[in-house]
């Protein structure tokens, strides 16, 4: 199986790769990960399973046992919204009621083949930086030109004779 995985470092940020690994399969949220497991190069990195979400979208949340799906009552926390979809947009200050509590979905705290994403946090660093590591994903983002000056160089620019 696939595994999207998210590792967050502790200078805020974060490093995304796939893998394809049987060896996560069975591990519960909150457990720690040794980084040799995961690929060679993190060698000496300890990370703790933060989090996870299936094919769908649901999250994985500590308190629900198992590796299926099930339906829990949730206040504000991780898998709700800000408000329920059927009460539509309201002002800003009403955006979360008092008391508001739903039924949803969540994924049991298991890791499965039906598990897409998992993010990891970073519990113990390594000899290696991560952005060494992950060199691919540092490079800077060049910014886009403004609509404006683009139509604006279009005006001033020389016409060709």
């Amino acid at each position: 199986m696939v595994f999207k995985i998210n590792i967050s470092s502790s200078d805020g940020k974060t490093y995304k790769f796939e893998l394809d690994n049987e060896g996560l399969e069975g591990m519960k949220l909150g457990e720690k990960l040794e980084g040799k497991e995961i690929l060679p190069a993190l060698d000496g990195y300890e990370f703790i399973i933060a989090g996870a979400s299936d094919i769908s979208g649901f999250p994985a949340l500590k308190f629900a046992e198992g590796v299926g799906l099930s339906k829990h009552l949730l206040s504000f926390e991780k898998g709700m919204r800000k408000r329920p979809k059927y009460l539509g947009k309201r002002k800003r200050s009403l955006n979360k009621p008092k008391g508001l509590r739903l039924r949803k979905s969540v994924r049991g705290n298991t890791l499965s083949s039906a598990t897409t994403q998992i993010n990891l946090k970073t519990i113990k660093v390594g000899p290696k930086k991560l952005s060494e590591v992950f060199e691919a994903q540092n490079k800077e983002k060049t910014p886009k030109p403004n609509r404006a000056s683009k139509r604006h160089d279009k005006k001033n620019a020389p016409k060709a004779e």
